[in-house]
């Protein structure tokens, strides 16, 4: 059974890393990564030196963990180190952040594709998630991890193929390049939530905890065949997906620029669809849109598809070896994927990729405190207590969020919020050692 799980253990490491840049490229980073350039310049490839440095930690620490205690789950880990009921409780927020994070991607494409096609055929959006969480559950149904490897590399050429031919399309019509919105680096602000030492630790805590302990990223790593092949699959990864985000953002660079020029009053998610349908570039641009948003949008949410499920059916219910509750859990995680997107669908915010972000602070917090405590302390726990500890502390990070500016002179709280999160779940862990 674990063979189903990893895909046999027998993918190329080039295969993994390749399909990886599709994986961590989703829809969002497709129409949110250009839209930001606006408000914070290319800033973002701050987060890319965290992305590089959280990757060596994963490669080079977690790896060899996962490999020597050859796990199907990587939340095994916790009951093997402390007990059932963290096990279970690393699993439930691996499950929340899983499905509210996939829940955004997928709504983003969903409401793409409404405004641009679905609402001038007169079709409901309910009936478009509908269809979209449908046509997951038929692709995902009997392929496994094996299947969502070659699925993410197929998206990964696609979607680069089409931002290519964007960029150099609309590259044509925009004239020279405006190096003013390519400010890459923020230092003379410490409360702003874009300084550099704040985003680099931001970037690699988050990359730690959203692929270093996220089951739906490690399944492809652990299809790998030895720990060798993984860590060379994570390094190699890394240095692509900062060369694709980087791609991403010239063509924000120049998307904002032919708006400008034409009058196209958008921006942040709604900037690239508003240009690539305005009629004022060949035809072409717009169906290239589309194909690289559905390429990008479609296989990450499959894979976070097939990720509930495993997590769900092993971590949770213990039934790994059970095919009908694996199928039940299937569709169950189907439907609760699309319920969460029409939630999201009333809760819509201008860029997708920053609530990504933030919502990742706070469900992947006490799992990073979780696995941190585990690997640096060798003590043991009251089991019991651990959701209560993991429950409080992004409790009091929400306090303390919410209530920064007035409280320590207008500082405001970025993605470092996540490190915060760990270090107070790791505080509440200490009060539960046995003596």
């Amino acid at each position: 059974m674990k063979q189903d799980f990893f895909g046999r253990r027998s993918t190329s490491w080039w295969v993994v890393a390749l399909a990886m840049i599709g994986s961590c490229m989703s829809g969002v980073s497709f129409v949110s990564v250009p839209g930001m350039v606006a408000g914070v310049g290319f800033g973002y490839l701050q987060m890319c030196i965290g992305f590089f440095l959280g990757y060596l930690l994963i490669a080079f620490v977690l790896m060899p963990l996962y490999f020597r205690l050859d796990v199907v789950s990587v939340y095994e880990y916790l009951e093997r180190r402390f007990g059932v009921s963290s096990h279970r409780c690393g699993a439930w927020f691996f499950f929340v952040s899983k499905i509210l994070g996939a829940a955004v991607r997928l709504f983003l494409l969903c409401a793409t594709l409404q405004l641009l096609l679905l609402d001038s055929l007169g079709v409901p959006f309910p009936v478009t998630v509908l269809v979209c969480v449908l046509l997951l559950w038929l692709y995902t149904f009997k392929g496994g991890v094996r299947s969502v490897i070659w699925v993410d590399l197929v998206k990964t050429f696609c979607m680069l193929g089409t931002a290519g031919a964007c960029l150099y399309l609309i590259g044509r019509e925009a004239g020279d390049f405006d190096w003013s919105m390519a400010r890459v680096f923020y230092f003379d602000d410490f409360r702003h939530p874009q300084f550099f030492p704040k985003q680099v630790l931001g970037g690699m805590l988050t990359v730690l905890a959203m692929t270093g302990l996220d089951q739906d990223m490690m399944q492809r790593t652990l299809a790998c065949r030895n720990v060798r092949d993984s860590q060379k699959n994570l390094v190699v990864s890394s240095i692509l997906q900062t060369v694709v985000i980087a791609l991403f953002l010239i063509l924000g660079v120049r998307l904002y620029q032919f708006a400008a020029l034409h009058g196209i009053d958008a921006s942040g998610d709604a900037l690239f669809p508003a240009v690539a349908w305005s009629g004022l570039l060949p035809p072409v641009v717009g169906g290239l849109f589309i194909v690289g948003l559905v390429s990008a949008g479609f296989p990450a949410g499959g894979s976070a598809l097939t990720a509930l499920t495993t997590s769900f059916t092993v971590d949770i219910l213990g039934k790994a070896d059970n095919p009908r509750v694996r199928s039940l859990v299937h569709a169950g995680m189907a439907v609760l994927l699309g319920a969460c997107i029409l939630v999201f669908g009333a809760l819509n915010t201008t860029s997708t990729i920053d609530a990504v972000y933030r919502l990742a602070s706070y469900t992947y917090g006490p799992l990073l405190g979780l696995f941190a405590f585990g690997i640096l302390c060798r003590a043991k726990l009251r089991d019991a207590w651990v959701p209560v500890v993991c429950i409080a502390a992004p409790l009091l990070c929400l306090l303390l969020d919410l209530n920064s500016e007035a409280w320590f002179g207008g500082y405001h709280f970025s993605y470092e919020i996540l490190l915060l999160n760990a270090v107070f779940t790791a505080l509440g862990l200490c009060c539960l050692i046995k003596k």
